[in-house]
Formats: C-alpha cells, sequence, structure tokens
C-alpha cells in the first residue's frame, strides 16, 4: 500500500532505482506526485523500470551509469542536473558488495576493499555534493542515504569492508545534518539501515528456493518477528523522510529491521 503524501511539484533522484528497494522508492515518490529520475547499472532494468512508470502514468527519466566509475558517477549527475535544474530529493541507494570477497581476510585482495568503499560511498558523495547547491538555492531538500544495520553494529561472518562502507555513509549523513549553512536552508540529511530484506534476484531469494529448510531455519533464528522486511516496507518509510511531515528528523539514522540488530 503507498502512503500517500502530497509531493507534487517535486523531482527525486534514486540511484540504485531499478530493482529491490530502489524501485520500491521511486515507485512509492511517483505514486506521491514526484518526477522521479532513476539512475541504475542496468540499462535492461532501466527500460523495465520506464516502461511500469509510464503505464503508471509516473513521470519518470532514467540515466545509466557505473557506480564504480568515479568519473562516469559524476558525468551522470552532472547531465541529469543540466536536464533536470531543480532537484528537491536526492535518494543514494545504490551500493553493495556485502558478500564479495573472502570470509578469510587475510586471503581477500585490496581490490575488494577498494572497490566495495568506492560503490558504497564514492557515488553517495557526488550525488550529495552536485546536488546540494540546487537544493540550497530551492531553500527545501532531502537527502536520505540507504546503509544497512551492518552499519551501526557488527556481525558474525560480515565483511569488515562492507560495514566500513556502510558506516561511512552514516557518518556523512551525520556530518552534513551538522552543517547550519545547509539546514537552515531547509535541507535535512538521514539514513535508513534496513535489516535482512528479501528481494527477488539476491542470495536471499536463492537460498530460499535452493534450501527452504535453511531459509526457515535463518529467519526464526535471526528475525524476532519471524520474517524478512519487504522494499516496500523501507519505501514507506524513505517516502515519509522525504515529505514535510518529517520536517524536525535530520541526523538521524532509522533503522528498520524488525528488532534484528542487539544495540540501542
Amino acid at each position: 500500500m503507498t502512503v500517500m503524501y502530497s509531493m507534487k511539484g517535486k523531482t527525486a533522484i534514486v540511484t540504485g532505482g531499478s530493482h529491490g528497494i530502489g524501485l520500491a522508492i521511486a515507485h512509492q515518490l511517483g505514486e506521491n506526485g514526484c518526477k522521479v529520475i532513476v539512475c541504475s547499472r542496468s540499462q535492461e532494468r532501466l527500460d523495465s523500470t520506464k516502461t511500469e512508470f509510464d503505464k503508471l502514468n509516473i513521470n519518470c527519466a532514467t540515466y545509466k551509469f557505473d557506480a564504480l566509475d568515479p568519473q562516469d558517477t559524476l558525468d551522470v549527475v552532472r547531465d541529469i542536473i543540466k536536464d533536470h535544474p531543480k532537484i528537491d530529493i536526492l535518494i543514494n541507494n545504490v551500493g553493495g558488495g556485502g558478500s564479495w570477497g573472502l570470509s578469510d581476510v587475510t586471503k581477500t585482495d585490496i581490490s575488494v576493499w577498494r572497490e566495495v568503499i568506492e560503490k558504497n560511498t564514492f557515488s553517495t558523495s557526488i550525488f550529495t555534493q552536485q546536488v546540494l547547491p540546487l537544493m540550497t538555492q530551492n531553500g527545501w531538500g532531502r537527502v536520505i542515504t540507504i546503509s544497512s544495520i551492518i552499519g551501526k553494529e557488527s556481525r558474525a561472518n560480515c565483511r569488515p569492508w562492507f560495514n566500513m562502507a556502510k558506516a561511512a555513509q552514516i557518518a556523512l549523513m551525520k556530518s552534513l545534518s551538522k552543517d547550519i549553512k545547509l539546514v537552515r536552508k531547509g535541507i535535512t540529511f538521514n539514513t535508513v539501515s534496513p535489516g535482512g530484506i528479501f528481494i527477488e534476484e539476491t542470495g536471499f531469494e536463492k537460498l530460499k528456493k535452493e534450501n527452504p529448510a535453511a531459509y526457515e531455519s535463518m529467519v526464526d533464528k535471526d528475525y524476532p518477528l519471524g520474517r524478512q522486511g519487504s522494499p516496500e516496507e523501507v519505501a514507506n518509510l524513505v517516502t515519509f523522510l522525504c515529505s514535510e511531515s518529517s520536517s524536525l528528523i535530520n541526523g538521524s539514522q532509522i533503522v528498520i529491521d524488525g528488532g534484528q540488530t542487539n544495540s540501542y
């Protein structure tokens, strides 16, 4: 179910917006009246998203970019700004790499560390830096970064390069939330940190199909609610944070994990 807020006239960029959590966010923002600019590395998924949104009468533009290429990332955000000079909302959703590398840290090539950190932090930093002048000029803005509970607390068998990258995203939003030159222009910065979310075409779906008993055992052990979350549930929270109703929320890291984490 789409949570309805009035966002008519707003324009939102959603990186990694053609699949999973990003797609659900783009869909909900579009349903709430936003023009959505969806960025992804997959042209096939971008085309599919555009076709779907056109059927729903959602105003949508798509841009292909590679988050592992900082110059390509910079070029695409500059193209977006040229084509859409009013940006109100930025959703930094692109990321990943939680399963890259080996469980043995000493045997994982340093290139894996670099690529995971670049994928999660460089695109977030570049997109954020480039859109802030527009938001400042508009006197309003929402910057929301999708991190992970892994950036909040370490867990067994997690890759340390992924922990580092996700923690860096949280730190960036917190730091910017203290910049009075920005926040007193009506711009807020927040992080949403999901727990395990069941997304099609990911490791969770593969495990559920190949070994249902192991999947059910994992969910029963690790998830107090007895289920994983959905992309739409994360999108509900993000859509609220993009609305006028969230104006006092700034510098927060909001965990959405059904009680999966242990820290307060």
